[in-house]
């Protein structure tokens, strides 16, 4: 289709002409954000289109955002300043990020309203040359699915655990969640193709010498912003740590028996928040808490009540500066913790 045709786009909003810009470069400036931001096609498609090259149409949309002509904004929503967003916020001190979802709503209707939400923060988060760190799981896996393209600069995304376990390497499953990335933000790809948990001790501690494994924890100590969920020991349906074949059933019955309530980043918590003498964690390859607590931003998205004790450890160890939920599970949350909103 030649420039300038029927099929030109609308102006619509979010990319709105700005006045004095008219260099030759404008009008391909305008249908590559147009085409991308509002109609949605890929950068590939837009190539084709406009007969350019992908690494100039990237370089199209760089300058559109630079000059103003696109702007990502994440709009306030109505939950945001709610009593039990206030009082879980200033419970925890964080940031609260609350979903209005009907109390009919199915527990996946439940999920994907809330990462909607979660994918919009997300998208204005992060920034050209930052590190964007990603846990594994059903919850980020809906999440990286609402996030609006963005073309970034130097921008890496690094898998923050391992995901492979007995019955597999999990490397489809989480290579999907971080091409979701690569396609809305431009990033380079950085797999942790490891377990979720090793054999023995000994075994990671070899690992970790090895360069390969050393450039993936270089990259997890400089990640900028990160984005997870969290696991439940008891829920329905149940998170994949405890289903998935990564823990056998005597250790499910120990660590139920350890007071264990779930995990973060397959770091497992008990809800109190402790975490550092459950022997399986010296087996894990995810971030501990304390690892977690030194990246500036850290956004937790929780969409299930029955995850509220493992929810409360996550908080109480500190590992989350945005939470991002619906208002059954803040409620619930509040109850457990005996807060009044």
């Amino acid at each position: 289709m030649a420039r300038g045709g029927p099929n030109r786009p609308s102006r619509s909003r979010g990319v709105a002409p700005v006045p004095g810009d008219r260099d030759d470069r404008y009008e391909d400036r305008y249908q590559a954000a147009a085409r991308y931001y509002v109609q949605g096609e890929t950068m590939d498609a837009i190539a084709r289109q406009l007969t350019l090259s992908r690494s100039t149409v990237s370089r199209l949309l760089r300058e559109a955002r630079d000059q103003g002509l696109v702007r990502i904004t994440l709009a306030d929503h109505e939950g945001s300043g709610s009593a039990a967003a206030v009082a879980l916020g200033h419970h925890f001190g964080l940031r609260v990020h609350l979903v209005s979802v009907r109390a009919s709503a199915t527990q996946t209707a439940r999920l994907d309203q809330v990462a909607k939400l979660a994918g919009g923060l997300l998208t204005t988060a992060v920034a050209d040359h930052q590190v964007i760190g990603v846990a594994w799981g059903a919850t980020v896996s809906r999440v990286v699915a609402h996030v609006s393209p963005r073309p970034l600069v130097g921008a890496t995304a690094v898998q923050l655990n391992g995901g492979a376990n007995p019955r597999g390497f999990g490397i489809s499953y989480t290579g999907e969640i971080l091409r979701a990335l690569e396609d809305a933000f431009e990033a380079e790809l950085v797999l942790f193709p490891l377990p979720a948990f090793f054999d023995q001790v000994g075994a990671r501690e070899v690992m970790w010498r090895e360069r390969s494994v050393q450039h993936v924890l270089a990259l997890r100590r400089r990640v900028d912003v990160a984005l997870f969920g969290v696991g439940a020991l008891q829920a329905s349906p149940p998170s994949q740590v405890y289903a998935a074949g990564y823990l056998d059933d005597d250790e499910l019955a120990t660590l139920a028996a350890d007071g264990v309530v779930g995990d973060v980043c397959t770091v497992l918590l008990r809800e109190d928040g402790s975490h550092a003498d459950i022997p399986q964690n010296a087996r894990a390859t995810g971030l501990s808490p304390e690892e977690l607590r030194r990246i500036p931003r850290r956004i937790c998205v929780v969409a299930d009540p029955g995850r509220v004790p493992a929810l409360i450890g996550a908080l109480r160890a500190g590992v989350a500066t945005d939470l991002v939920l619906d208002e059954a599970t803040a409620r619930a949350t509040l109850e457990r913790l005996n807060l009044r909103p």
